[in-house]
Parts: structure tokens; sequence; C-alpha cells
């Protein structure tokens, strides 16, 4: 019972110096749930690429014009397979279109069967912005940088 009262007198006086940001952390909880919504919905259909709100961001800050991002998978990388991605203005026949809020991103028939279900998203940190896939779920694991990947046999 003493260790339980110090312990709570201990967090009480934490409290009582650190403000707690309660709208960063309500913010970051109704993004994991809207992922996993959009991950478990029936509409996040096989052959589709989603696109979160900050890849949306970003592709309309640097896209100009009929440009749209290009998503193409390559053998490479410590997993074996790696991604790329290039600014583009040409629409092959065999590409596909995944457009939302003004942004596009196109991916070749061939790549989206190693990419069909995941998101795209824009990634700022101190040591480097980069567009990345996530939650991929044709891939059986990853590099630690998120750039490769093994694909689910």
């Amino acid at each position: 019972m003493a260790a339980a009262w110090g312990l709570s007198l201990t967090a009480a006086a934490l409290r009582a110096v650190t403000p707690w940001p309660r709208g960063r952390l309500l913010a970051a909880s109704r993004r994991r749930r809207a992922l996993r919504e959009v991950s478990s919905s029936p509409e996040a259909g096989e052959g589709q690429i989603h696109l979160t709100d900050s890849c949306v961001r970003r592709l309309l800050e640097i896209t100009e014009g009929s440009e749209f991002l290009r998503l193409e998978v390559e053998g490479g990388g410590c997993s074996g397979f790696q991604y790329k991605f290039s600014l583009d203005t040409v629409i092959n026949p065999d590409d596909r279109v995944f457009e939302q809020g003004g942004a596009r991103v196109v991916v070749d028939s061939d790549s989206l069967a190693f990419v069909k279900g995941a998101q795209v998203d824009f990634s700022q940190e101190l040591i480097r912005s980069s567009f990345q896939v996530l939650n991929n779920p044709q891939a059986q694991q990853g590099c630690s940088c998120g750039s490769s990947f093994s694909v689910k046999l």
C-alpha cells in the first residue's frame, strides 16, 4: 500500500509539473483508428493503393500541372525488392492511377502485384523526408529503413 501511495504521489506530481498535450494525443489516436478502419474496410480492395493525408499534402506542394508520383517495385535492396518513387508526366497503357484529393499516384501493373492494398505516406524526420509504403499486405518483412521488402510466398 505504501508503494502504491508513493507511486500515485509521483504520478500526481508529474502531472502537475508537466502538462499533457491532450490535443496531440487525441489526434494521434484518431489517426491510428482511421488507419485501422481503412485497412480493415471492405472497400480497401485488393488492387487499391491508399494515400495518407500527409502524402496528399506533399504531392500537392511539389507537383505542377500534369505531374504525379510514380511508384515502382524493382529487384534489389537488402530484402529482395525495393520501392522506387519518382515524379513523372507520362501515363502508360498498363498503369493504374490512384487519385485522392487532387494528388495522383501511378503504379504499373507489374509493380501493383507487389503493393496492392498498401498505403503511400510522406514522412518527415530529422534525418530525412521521403515517400514510403506502409502496411503492405504483400510484404513478408522489410528492412529497417523501409525502402526494401521480401514478398509473401
